[in-house]
């Protein structure tokens, strides 16, 4: 049984499963809002729409998840926006951010290929985390929990209900861009541990149960 218990003895391994668990808690909370809306193609959009964000980090030799998380923003408020200025059904809308974003990655990683690490922006690498990585992940972590735990009522509303939500004067638009500010923030914070493919499962599996 003793090997079992080996990877605890390793201090890249303690880091990679407390920092799993800690994005992954925060990614579970939003997830349980994604399935109620419905928008659970939101979370794959969003995890393929950073990539044109950390192309351009890396180029510029900027943090990447700042590059990401400005890419998500955007890409986020894209949606809403056409959402609300539109007639275009939301998959629609999804679908057209997510394959504009994409495309657009991958021509700014196909100029310059050698500075861009694109194993790292696919599969991710959590084994390799360094500690500022670690200082980023918990405060994205913390900062999130905490916002959601201040605001879970007002969102419950506003995804369950909408009209009801801005009829006792909530201000719904508010309550979803800052929904939407934090999805990209945990989307970054996963891409870290398990890249851009896998994103999708880390925000939308945990929601899927009837319980959420």
């Amino acid at each position: 049984m003793s090997w079992l218990l080996e990877p605890f003895g390793y201090h890249y391994m303690l880091n990679a499963m407390w920092v799993s668990a800690l994005v992954g808690g925060v990614c579970a909370f939003l997830s349980c809002y994604l399935m109620l809306k419905g928008w659970s193609l939101i979370g794959d959009a969003l995890s393929h729409s950073i990539v044109p964000g950390v192309a351009g980090a890396y180029m510029l030799g900027l943090p990447f998840a700042l590059g990401a998380f400005l890419s998500g923003g955007l890409a986020a408020g894209s949606m809403l926006f056409l959402q609300q200025r539109s007639r275009l059904k939301e998959d629609a809308i999804i679908g057209l951010i997510f394959s504009s974003f994409f495309g657009i990655g991958l021509f700014m990683v196909s100029l310059n290929p050698t500075s861009v690490n694109i194993q790292t922006i696919i599969l991710g690498n959590i084994l390799a985390i360094a500690p500022e990585d670690i200082i980023q992940l918990a405060a994205i972590g913390i900062i999130s929990m905490a916002i959601l735990l201040l605001k879970w009522k007002d969102l419950m509303v506003t995804f369950f209900d909408e009209h009801h939500a801005r009829s006792i004067g909530l201000n719904t638009r508010g309550l979803k861009l800052l929904f939407f500010t934090l999805l990209a923030a945990c989307t970054v914070a996963a891409l870290q541990t398990v890249g851009a493919f896998l994103v999708i499962c880390v925000v939308v599996t945990p929601g899927l149960p009837r319980g959420c």
